[in-house]
């Protein structure tokens, strides 16, 4: 393509919006534009780059067994409600009406889709495995999208479901998805790392993410430094610590005159944060519920969630605990409260600790669990830190950040016994499937990408994402040799299959390098003044400055030579 006649609106200033580096790059290099909060358009080298990752995506399904379809965006809410989940999504979930006034929803994922498809066209045991999957629009209402092609509400996704006969057989599908996925995001260039995750709305026995290693991610991976044991911090158990031997003290009341905070009891009563313990309020299903951590501990809402088994729960405001409670916030303590209480495995295991004393101005020391209070449920309820041990091995963890990019589960039955999508066994008896589903974030991985590719210049591109491999700078649009020089090595690249830029715009040569930079291409060649003089082309790797001079003769077999490298470095 000629730069001239594509458009590239590059930018020199960073736009307001942009919060992070791939939304501001994208932004100032042209690959996209904003229409509305969280929808892009993506502009011809922002499309050729999700091009390249649907690409290796099908290339790797298709390897795996994968069949693709593809299904409708527009899903009836009829659908939804036989799965339970029209109530249970939440509002990302965009619901609306038609002209006859039914109710339907924008896809943000197609499990009921697919199951109904299945429990249509699958009849029989030999019809099973069978893995089939699309790439296709999402959309999801997003509160707050922000960082770009990170968390829009409208954005390209690979999803995939596989059938199984029975649980077995359902492992292996999952087992194959598992080791597809590695294979893609090497081939896409990509650091990052598998963790055990959440299962979230999605639902399922269990679920991997895989993370793309950045200091902008939304997510915090928790990884062992010695064993192989990584996961979501969402996800991550904390080790059951050892239970304190010591003696039940005397319960005591003592008046902490203004002291809500933790820094500020803890300091009045001369203790470590350690030493206190937390009561915070959650709303949950039209209800409340009390949760004990250690003063210096945060609670892990996720773990929340999946203990109580519901969609959503929500931290009480002031008012609202004192509403359910008659205790203002601070103050607050298990000592003889009304709400349902959960203690943190931790606290369990504490002794002679301090708490609020559900009065104003006061607080208990020397409280005991069993003695003073019970627990409705005692859980691992607390958000892992770098000091814990790692609960496989008990080695140091480390904590890093990281971008979500693929995400696969192992669904079980709960989809298709909801959706009554069963086949005939052998022995011809009705057996639901078994089900598993596998994400890709097909436009986020571009942004991943940039996010661990880039340098003070703009984006560097992996050659498997780059848009195009090569850029050809003509420096010399009024010298008729270098001119005819780089039309002839622009059409022999192309007649050799190199995708190649080639920019012939009448601007100044610095211009044109910083273009170059910003838009990431992996190749730079510039035809200039040292061809006429000493009979060389340039040639520079955009990811190390590596420069070389070669003739005219010798630059594509060196292109196509570094392109083979990069590729099978992939």
């Amino acid at each position: 393509m000629r730069y001239s006649q594509t458009l590239i609106p590059t930018l020199k200033e960073t736009p307001a919006e942009a919060e992070v580096v791939s939304h501001r790059l994208l932004l100032r290099a042209g690959f996209i534009r904003k229409l509305t909060a969280g929808i892009y358009t993506y502009l011809p080298m922002g499309l050729a780059a999700v091009r390249k990752v649907e690409q290796i995506v099908r290339e790797e399904m298709n390897r795996a067994g994968a069949q693709e379809l593809l299904m409708p965006m527009v899903q009836p809410a009829d659908l939804w409600s036989e799965t339970g989940r029209y109530e249970k999504y939440g509002p990302e979930l965009l619901r609306f009406h038609d002209r006859h006034g039914r109710e339907s929803c924008l896809g943000p994922t197609h499990e009921e889709v697919i199951t109904d498809l299945a429990r249509r066209e699958i009849r029989s045991y030999r019809d099973l495995p069978i893995n089939m999957y699309q790439i296709q629009t999402k959309f999801r209402d997003e509160i707050r999208p922000r960082f770009g092609l990170m968390r829009g509400r409208e954005f390209i996704m690979k999803d995939a479901y596989s059938f199984d006969a029975d649980d077995d057989a359902a492992t292996k599908s999952y087992e194959i998805m598992y080791e597809t996925y590695k294979k893609i995001f090497s081939r896409c260039g990509l650091e990052f790392r598998p963790v055990e995750a959440d299962s979230g709305s999605i639902g399922g026995s269990f679920s991997h993410e895989f993370m793309v290693l950045a200091d902008t991610g939304e997510d915090t991976l928790v990884i062992c430094s010695s064993c192989d044991y990584a996961a979501n911090s969402e996800k991550a158990a904390v080790a059951a610590p050892a239970v304190d031997e010591s003696p039940m003290q005397d319960l005591e009341k003592v008046e902490t005159p203004g002291k809500r905070k933790v820094n500020a009891v803890c300091e009045f009563m001369d203790i470590k944060a350690s030493e206190l313990v937390k009561t915070m309020v959650y709303k949950v299903d039209g209800g409340t519920v009390a949760v004990l951590v250690r003063g210096d501990r945060e609670v892990q809402e996720v773990k929340l969630k999946n203990i109580l088994g519901v969609a959503d729960v929500e931290m009480a405001d002031d008012k609202e605990v004192y509403d359910a409670t008659g205790v203002p916030t601070g103050y607050l303590g298990p000592v003889g409260i009304k709400v349902k209480l959960l203690v943190d495995q931790e606290v369990a295991a504490m002794k002679n600790f301090v708490v609020g004393a559900n009065e104003k101005n006061f607080h208990m020391r020397n409280v005991n669990i069993g003695r003073d209070f019970e627990a409705a449920e005692v859980a691992d309820l607390r958000q892992i830190s770098p000091e814990d041990p790692c609960p496989s091995c008990g080695a140091t963890l480390t904590l890093k950040e990281g971008i979500e990019v693929g995400h696969v589960f192992k669904l079980g039955t709960g989809y298709s016994e909801s959706m009554n999508a069963v086949f005939q066994d052998a022995d011809g008896q009705d057996k639901h499937m078994v089900m598993g589903c596998y994400g890709i974030g097909v436009s986020r991985i571009v942004a991943a990408a940039i996010e661990q590719n880039h340098d003070e210049n703009g984006m560097i591109f992996p050659m498997a994402l780059a848009p195009v491999q090569v850029v050809l700078l003509n420096l010399g649009l009024k010298d008729a040799e270098i001119t005819a020089a780089a039309e002839s090595l622009y059409k022999d690249m192309q007649s050799q299959g190199v995708e190649v830029l080639f920019d012939d715009r009448d601007e100044r040569p610095g211009f044109k390098f910083k273009d170059a930079d910003l838009l990431g291409i992996p190749l730079r060649i510039t035809v200039g003044k040292r061809l006429t003089k000493d009979g060389v082309i340039e040639l520079r790797q955009r990811k190390d400055g590596t420069t070389e001079e070669l003739s005219p003769e010798k630059i594509i077999e060196r292109v196509l030579e570094l392109i083979q490298t990069e590729m099978g470095h992939g």
